[in-house]
């Protein structure tokens, strides 16, 4: 929806305050015009039903509006003595339209200095559970979000299992593109398995520039750092069509809103204006080699050639190595770093370890920008531009298949190619201005994860935040927790550093003071 629908759609909603409550604001010592005036009114319910004006506040926050807005209709129903269970849930089933019925079909009088605390146990808890819930909606959206590892990509680096707080406000927190939606979920409601937002009912691929007309407009708040090369980062998959999130198996595709689309969380090797290029599994920025920081663990397929003999236990322990890596010649199939590679080649029973690359010009379709004049494949790639914000490139057959999906999709323009000729919005173009900056994020685990490599581009506003901190660790395989890696960061530079014991100060002293035992008068 546009701007102008947006504020249509406001002032549609304010005309619908003002016809369901005038004759309560003069009620309540008001004048009736002042339920009419936008911001304002809202301003002066807060005082006539005895609630801080700050409120006002969060009936703008997309989201936490939709808690907001049933408890205001409550709270009004109970300034004029419409208080019982009964009414409380008239007001909400009706969508607040109770209080029609209160304003015309009534003579209740206001309650002056009304005791805001419920009238019964039932609403007391629900009371604070609400607010318990838009609290938490408030941190999860703009501070913290809690967030799972669920593949492999950053293996030895960050492991499945691993549960991240990630920061919402390094990158600048990005508000609710959705706003009509379930609170603190993402999309899909757990248990039910259905849609947790509601959009408008068409369906398209990701191929389309179509969007959700019942979506907000792409707005960030000031960040306190930009991306850094090397960086790890959770986005949202710009190529996500899926219709529900992991494990959807249904094979339906449909347009996902940018905020509603699946997180992934991958290492930024390159930052907008960069130049990257991939050479035997090598990364390499503007022509020099990569140096990745001391805590990435890059690794790469091997073959360990042990004539047939059977490694160490502790070996296969070290490596993390299963029946399926085990080959039927008698050599292992091995994902190592090359430290772990060179230390493997020394075990006295190793004749060989050879890491498995695809040869350069072998051209692999799945691989970004799925064009064969670029025969390109995971482990020889490019080298390609980064777009940066502002810069401008030529426009031609050889150029476009890198930039038609950000032109297209995330740059929201039509695009239309005839032959050689390209027209952007119905006018030729042989050059394109980016509107916004570009990542491309790739997994330490080379070729074994879903990346940039795949699909492309990540521009900026899919950006979600950046992990701060592993909170807890399961490991499913042993079917425990990981110990040693529960409150520890998760650095671009040195070695992580774990919090652990400090944290279980921390806990401990907050669990005491809820439970201790209350001193006898």
């Amino acid at each position: 929806m546009s701007l102008v629908g947006w504020l249509i759609l406001f002032l549609i909603i304010n005309v619908i305050h003002f016809l369901g409550t005038w004759n309560l604001y003069k009620r309540a010592g008001r004048k009736s015009w002042e339920a009419l005036v936008p911001i304002y009114n809202a301003v002066v319910l807060m005082g006539i039903i005895n609630r801080p004006k700050w409120w006002v506040i969060l009936l703008f926050i997309p989201v936490v509006n939709l808690l907001m807005f049933p408890v205001i209709w409550v709270e009004t129903c109970r300034s004029f003595r419409y208080n019982e269970t009964s009414h409380t849930f008239l007001a909400i089933f009706t969508l607040g339209f109770y209080i029609y019925y209160i304003n015309y079909a009534t003579k209740a009088p206001y309650v002056v200095n009304r005791d805001t605390k419920a009238p019964t146990q039932l609403g007391d808890f629900v009371s604070s559970v609400v607010f318990a819930v838009i609290a938490a909606t408030l941190v999860h959206t703009y501070v913290i979000q809690p967030y799972t590892i669920p593949t492999s990509s950053l293996e030895k680096t960050l492991l499945v299992g691993d549960f991240l707080f990630v920061s919402k406000f390094h990158y600048g927190a990005r508000t609710p593109i959705t706003p009509i939606s379930a609170p603190m979920v993402h999309d899909t409601l757990p248990v039910l398995g259905i849609k947790s937002y509601v959009s408008d009912s068409k369906e398209e691929t990701y191929k389309s520039s179509w969007r959700n007309k019942l979506s907000l407009p792409y707005f960030r708040l000031p960040a306190i750092q930009k991306i850094k090369r090397n960086e790890i980062v959770v986005f949202s998959w710009p190529a996500d069509s899926l219709s529900l999130m992991w494990g959807d198996n249904s094979g339906k595709f449909t347009y996902k809103p940018i905020d509603k689309k699946t997180n992934y969380v991958k290492r930024a090797v390159a930052i907008a204006g960069d130049s990257l290029e991939i050479k035997d599994g090598y990364i390499y920025i503007n022509g020099k080699r990569s140096k990745l920081p001391e805590s990435a663990k890059p690794q790469w397929m091997h073959f360990v050639d042990t004539n047939g003999r059977q490694l160490q236990q502790s070996d296969l322990e070290r490596y993390n190595i299963r029946e399926g890596q085990i080959l039927n010649d008698g050599r292992y199939y091995l994902n190592l770093t090359d430290e772990e590679a060179l230390a493997m080649s020394k075990n006295p029973i190793v004749k060989s370890v050879k890491k498995h690359l695809t040869k350069a010009g072998r051209y692999d379709s799945s691989v970004f920008p799925n064009n064969p004049q670029y025969r390109w494949n995971m482990d020889n790639f490019g080298p390609i531009y980064i777009p940066k914000k502002g810069a401008t490139v030529e426009l031609n057959s050889k150029t476009i298949p890198f930039y038609e999906q950000i032109i297209r999709i995330y740059e929201n323009n039509n695009l239309t190619i005839l032959n050689d000729d390209i027209y952007i919005n119905g006018k030729k173009a042989d050059k394109y201005t980016f509107k916004q900056d570009y990542y491309w994020m790739m997994g330490d685990n080379r070729q074994r994860s879903l990346d940039a490599r795949s699909w492309g581009y990540v521009p900026f506003d899919h950006v979600v935040g950046k992990p701060i901190m592993i909170w807890f660790s399961w490991d499913a395989q042993k079917n425990k927790p990981r110990w040693d890696r529960m409150f520890t960061t998760v650095s671009n530079s040195g070695k992580p550093k774990s919090y652990f014991w400090i944290a279980m100060v921390v806990i401990a002293g907050i669990l005491y003071s809820i439970f201790k035992p209350k001193k006898k008068k």
